[in-house]
């Protein structure tokens, strides 16, 4: 067994230990006729991070609108699950997830400890104090290390700071789902990092359901619970090509012979996906085996 296990879409598992959170049923995007990607069915869970990988032009940002409830699907559907309830049909914004893109969209006329805070009084969140909503923004900003920062406004922070800024205001949301769209991939490789760690501190701290669209295998490597590849035959609908789920524990940094035996299984996934429209056999698990010399650790991986 390996730390990494690739399997096409429709053998891919759904955990059942915990409640899925954010789920989508054959969601398909259409423009005109122009068919972007069809038959999505993916999962988020409490406490996991997914990332989506794949070439341009597959649908990524467009698929993370419709989970966050800012574009409507062609086809097919994306629930909710509740408690106490259930799931429930996404019909538009909830207030249970947030969004943060590579721009931080921050207000220039607000100060930092104010871009946090804003939208928390807005109708679709729940009621709360305003005393409740100043110790949500006050731990937010201690979280991501910008208390001394609160009073600066966005043309006096730097691009990495405003990104931290973005994610406090995530989370003083108290999200249960967190759909990032490249958020670090205008920063230096400095920043990106410590923005990585970040993320990976409040994924465990907080326990949000997380999206991560990125083009940066290696951050998909390190963040990841699970990495899926869109994409597929060019004029066609991209799909679901291969789902890996990775069982190295956390963190990852100093793992760099797993990390390497890891990437190139990624990549050679990639590489097929752009040479055949998908995986190498759709039909079969793809693995990193101990007999082809990248034996790493992280066995007995859940599918």
């Amino acid at each position: 067994m390996s730390a990494m296990r690739g399997t096409p879409p429709e053998a891919a598992a759904t955990d059942t230990a915990r409640q899925p959170l954010l789920r989508t049923n054959g969601v398909s995007l259409a423009y005109a006729g122009r068919h972007v990607f069809a038959g999505i069915d993916l999962t988020l869970h409490a406490g996991e991070i997914v990332s989506i990988v794949g070439p341009s032009g597959a649908g990524k940002s467009s698929l993370l609108r419709i989970l966050a409830g800012l574009q409507a699907a062609s086809s097919g559907n994306v629930t909710m699950g509740n408690v106490t309830m259930g799931e429930a049909a996404l019909t538009g914004p909830h207030p249970d997830i947030a969004v943060a893109f590579q721009d931080a969209c921050l207000l220039p006329w607000l100060s930092v400890e104010h871009n946090v805070a804003f939208g928390l009084d807005f109708k679709r969140q729940p009621a709360t104090t305003r005393g409740e909503r100043h110790d949500r923004v006050a731990r937010m900003l201690e979280a991501v290390g910008l208390t001394h920062a609160r009073h600066l406004f966005p043309a006096q922070i730097s691009g990495g700071m405003a990104q931290r800024v973005a994610l406090a205001r995530c989370m003083a949301r108290q999200p249960r789902v967190l759909l990032l769209d490249e958020p670090f991939g205008a920063l230096d490789e400095i920043t990106r990092a410590d923005m990585q760690t970040l993320l990976r501190d409040i994924v465990r701290v907080h326990r949000p359901a997380t999206l991560l669209i990125t083009h940066d295998l290696d951050e998909a490597l390190l963040l990841s619970d699970r990495v899926v590849l869109l994409g597929g035959h060019a004029g066609e609908p991209a799909r679901i090509a291969q789902t890996w789920h990775i069982a190295l524990p956390q963190p990852r940094e100093a793992q760099v012979e797993a990390m390497g035996a890891l990437r190139v299984e990624l990549v050679r996934g990639l590489r097929e996906l752009v040479r055949t429209g998908g995986p190498r056999a759709a039909s079969q698990p793809s693995s990193i085996h101990p007999d082809e010399g990248n034996h790493v650790p992280g066995t007995n991986v859940p599918a």
